[in-house]
């Protein structure tokens, strides 16, 4: 195995460039290395003026999100001997705007998110009897695939229809609006219909699926997002057909 490899990263510098341009730096070699591993080598030992996020290195936090050879990839669960002999191409996630080098910004999505309202929603604030809401396995198993989340926003990058619509709610925040849809728990799911349900919501998804692609924690949000439109169109059917008493 070669003990060196070249790692051609994005350079983007708003006082100096007008568009992103990519830099060479060779780079040790181990199997144990992740891209981060590398880009921090770039950093601590080649060129400190590098900006890129991480965070936990433990593809908990999300934070290291970028473009791996055209791939959204995490940078710390993403290994250099895999793309040997090289060169490995790191840019900033698509479909966003770039801040500096790897670091984009992601208002958006943080502007979004709040909207399909991510938490527990009780009719009736008051606590259980004995201060829980019990689940059963098979209740838990409901939405437990939807809530590994880590907002990395890799789907954000990789969604096609992100890409031409940015109003688009997004694959992460229709999913994690889904995780609490199904949750026994939570009473709100018609507190959040008008968000999904809209345009710009759960039909705007025309199911390429590159975001259950990319995603690192296999959310599967292309699932989530077709399983949200059936539940919308079962809504829509019976509030046609049923009084509305009977609803």
């Amino acid at each position: 195995m070669a003990d060196r490899i070249v790692m051609e990263v994005a350079r983007y510098r708003p006082e100096t460039d007008s568009e992103p341009v990519l830099q060479p730096y060779d780079v040790p070699l181990t199997r144990e290395w992740a891209v981060l591993d590398g880009l921090n080598y770039i950093k601590d030992r080649l060129d400190g003026t590098l900006s890129f996020r991480w965070s936990c290195r433990m593809g908990i936090c999300g934070s290291c999100g970028m473009t791996v050879n055209g791939e959204p990839k995490l940078a710390c669960a993403t290994f250099l001997v895999d793309y040997l002999p090289g060169p490995v191409r790191v840019e900033p996630m698509r479909n966003f705007p770039v801040i500096r080098d790897l670091v984009v910004d992601i208002s958006d999505f943080m502007t979004k998110l709040p909207r399909v309202k991510p938490w527990i929603i009780r009719e009736n604030d008051e606590p259980a009897e004995d201060d829980e809401y019990r689940q059963t396995p098979a209740e838990l198993d409901e939405f437990k695939q939807f809530s590994m989340c880590i907002n990395c926003m890799l789907c954000y990058s990789a969604c096609p229809v992100y890409a031409l619509d940015p109003d688009f709610l997004g694959p992460a925040a229709i999913a994690l609006a889904q995780r609490y849809n199904l949750d026994s728990r939570d009473e709100g799911e018609e507190d959040r219909r008008d968000v999904l349900a809209a345009a710009d919501g759960a039909w705007a998804c025309t199911y390429v699926g590159e975001c259950s692609v990319a995603c690192p924690k296999g959310v599967d949000p292309a699932g989530a997002i077709q399983r949200y439109k059936l539940t919308a169109a079962t809504h829509s059917v019976k509030s046609l057909l049923l009084p509305r008493a009977a609803r």
